[in-house]
């Protein structure tokens, strides 16, 4: 026959504090979540106002049916209850908004660190290619400076290129 693992086995004693609740959070959280919006809805006040009324209608008219009579304690104690097991549920549910909210809020001061080094890291390349093209000759200054040139030459190198090749010495040795 098979050994039991030591926790299952039923003629050894159990080991103290090896019981143990487990709850867990999320799911505690998302619960008590659940639970917070439901309570903040027009339904649940709607529902909670019938009942409050169908109570006190029985407990003062039906006289046969009276299990809480005028001072209506029975009524009190459940919204005491009801109060004392909603408010730290709602307080629950804002804590793991507040943890939410702070998690979005660094991720957004992350992203906009991120996006100022991006903007300034442009801002410089934007400078450097302005300076850039500063010291590049323009095609307006190209023209200027080749009129002012062509101006310059004495009106006897103001031929064709072909009259400049042929008078060039360079070129004697080539057929006409």
């Amino acid at each position: 026959m098979p050994e039991l693992a030591p926790r299952r086995r039923l003629d050894q004693p159990r080991q103290p504090g090896r019981v143990r609740f487990r709850v867990d959070p999320d799911t505690f959280g998302r619960f008590s979540e659940r639970l917070a919006r439901f309570l903040g809805t027009g339904t649940f006040l709607f529902w909670q106002t019938l009942l409050v009324i169908v109570w006190i209608v029985l407990n003062v008219f039906a006289v046969t049916l009276r299990w809480d009579p005028y001072p209506f304690i029975l009524l009190n104690l459940a919204f005491s209850t009801q109060a004392a097991y909603a408010a730290p549920l709602i307080l629950l549910a804002q804590n793991r908004q507040d943890d939410r909210d702070r998690v979005s809020l660094d991720e957004d001061r992350a992203r906009a660190a991120q996006t100022k080094a991006d903007t300034e890291y442009l801002a410089r390349e934007l400078a450097a290619l302005r300076i850039a093209v500063g010291e590049v000759a323009t095609r307006d200054f190209l023209r200027s400076e080749l009129e002012r040139v062509f101006r310059e030459q004495s009106p006897k190198r103001r031929r064709g290129s072909a009259d400049v090749i042929r008078d060039d010495p360079r070129w004697d040795d080539v057929p006409s």
